[in-house]
């Protein structure tokens, strides 16, 4: 997905300096991830599973965060308000337990000069080249029990690519590149791995094409073919990582005649990255046994109208069996993990909801489902937009409110465990933590209401939101706002602040990014219950004081 617009997909071709190899100090003192949350040391494979040093099973529930394979060469938001910091605090506690980070070979480069960086609120990034400023990134973030997975997005910033290399930057230039990055965070399982290159896709009108093919037994073409050269580099310096990789576009490496009074077998092409249909004939074999992972993209209609299976009578109960053939059949066969790398939307398209609803629903919950990485954390992603608005903070609660209860937070994030069953059906029940762990109320005291919403509800829960509203005359520092659930209903989840529960008393404590609340600000938090959604919870309060509601 380019940040900015999406650059087509399968069926839309009509619409349409090699780096430095430097070997840097190991970093290995990172935190590793925690049990329960995104497991124990490196991760491996077993049939379609993940699974830890310790033989647990894995599942990444996780997010991308682009901008280092842009102009930028860094993350983007980090011109905003917000520390970088405080944004990986805020996709842990939200439940995100994986970053995928989208880079281009030009973010590697000796020399290369990381902008767009707000210098007053991240000072400690200030003279700090691209890769030091991942490494911050991969350090923190394994502090809080998260995993990162490099992504090839692109060969260098100049754009997204049907072929993984191109004139000026080639197969070599890649795989050192990669080989690079495999030594320098060797040791640190925080990394546990590299998706080998975004989105290979279809070029041209004519089916037999000039882009990515599958099986096709070209080498200048054929990405199943070159994923194995490029998997088996990685793995002979750094034999602890998972090799993921994408599916192509169409098999053949050209686009359907979409055009023609005789329409192209509907299910012969897909979204760029999201074909793997051709897997089942040409597997990916790589030289270290349990390290594939395949990855498919999936996207709403938000982002490309025309695909055949939008305009099916039976939508969205048809997709099930798209996704099964594209790439699906790879997890149910127990062929190997599958890892829907991105999928998003702005959801301005009611049925986009729709599809959503049903591709998490299809992908699982609990830790036996499909890995996910949801595009994207950014804002700026101009297709689908971002979990968070603008400001690089507040919560769009739509988006979140469906891939919430699917997340397996990280252990350390602050967020209570997701359930692990979907929002259809009934979400099982979370252990309740002590009384003694929940926060205490910070300084600042006067009066305050509530709005309360449900946003969503089903016969065993609901989803819901609470508004508070500060109506003193200064400002509640560290705020702590607490309610009282009805008899039989017991929290799940929550996001937006730190959602804890003691028996019936549920209480939300202000995130690090936003711990105050001046006079006559708001902020609203969520959570995720089992129960009836009436009666609604009673006894608001901030900061000990009673609420109006």
């Amino acid at each position: 997905m380019s940040p900015r617009r999406r650059w087509g997909a399968a069926l839309s071709a009509l619409a349409v300096s090699a780096a430095t190899f430097v070997v840097a100090t190991l970093l290995t003192t990172a935190t590793p991830a925690q049990a329960a949350g995104t497991g124990v040391g490196y991760l491996h494979t077993n049939g379609n599973k993940l699974v830890d040093s310790t033989g647990a099973t894995v599942r990444l529930t996780g997010i991308n965060w682009f901008g280092m394979e842009t102009d930028n060469r860094t993350f983007h938001g980090l011109w905003s308000n917000q520390t970088w910091k405080s944004q990986i605090d805020h996709m842990a506690q939200l439940g995100y337990n994986t970053i995928r980070v989208p880079y281009s070979g030009d973010a590697l480069k000796s020399g290369a000069t990381a902008t767009g960086i707000n210098d007053y609120v991240n000072p400690d990034l200030v003279g700090n080249s691209p890769l030091q400023i991942l490494d911050k990134v991969i350090a923190y973030a394994g502090q809080k029990g998260m995993r990162i997975l490099l992504d090839r997005h692109r060969p260098s910033a100049a754009g997204q690519t049907p072929l993984w290399y191109t004139a000026a930057v080639s197969e070599a230039s890649m795989i050192a590149d990669w080989q690079m990055l495999a030594q320098r965070y060797a040791g640190n399982s925080t990394v546990i791995g590299g998706d080998l290159f975004n989105e290979p896709h279809a070029e041209g009108t004519d089916p037999s094409g000039t882009g990515a093919c599958w099986g096709c037994g070209d080498t200048a073409r054929d990405w199943r073919l070159a994923a194995q050269r490029i998997g088996n580099a990685i793995l002979s310096v750094n034999s602890n990582w998972l090799i993921v990789v994408e599916g192509v576009s169409c098999p053949s490496g050209g686009s359907p005649n979409v055009w023609d009074s005789v329409p192209d077998d509907p299910m012969t092409c897909d979204w760029w990255g999201g074909n793997l249909a051709g897997a089942a004939q040409y597997p990916v074999q790589l030289n270290t046994a349990n390290r594939l992972v395949y990855s498919a993209h999936d996207y709403g209609i938000s982002v490309y109208d025309r695909q055949p299976w939008f305009k099916d009578a039976s939508f969205p109960e048809n997709l099930p069996a798209v996704w099964d053939h594209f790439w699906g059949y790879l997890y149910k066969n127990n062929t190997a993990p599958v890892l829907v790398g991105e999928f998003g939307s702005t959801l301005a398209n009611p049925l986009d909801v729709q599809w959503l609803t049903k591709l998490m629903s299809y992908m699982g919950t609990g830790v036996n489902g499909i890995s996910f990485t949801y595009w994207a954390w950014n804002p700026n992603s101009g297709d689908t937009g971002g979990i968070v608005s603008d400001d690089w903070v507040t919560v769009n609660t739509q988006k979140q409110n469906i891939v919430g209860p699917y997340l397996i937070a990280p252990v350390g994030s602050g967020a209570t465990s997701s359930p692990t069953s979907s929002a259809s059906t009934s979400p099982s029940s979370s252990t309740s933590p002590s009384a003694s762990t929940s926060p205490t109320g910070g300084s600042g005291t006067g009066s305050c209401s509530v709005t309360y919403k449900v946003d969503s509800s089903w016969p065993q829960g609901f989803n819901a939101t609470v508004t508070v509203r500060n109506t003193g005359t200064a400002t509640v520092n560290n705020w702590v706002a607490t309610l009282t659930l009805p008899s039989g209903v017991s929290l799940v989840n929550g996001w937006n602040a730190t959602v804890t529960a003691s028996g019936q008393t549920l209480t939300a404590a202000a995130p690090t990014w936003a711990p105050n609340l001046a006079a006559g600000a708001s902020v609203s938090f969520n959570f995720q219950a089992n129960g009836p959604s009436s009666p609604t919870p009673s006894g608001y309060k901030l900061n000990g004081v009673a609420c109006s509601v």
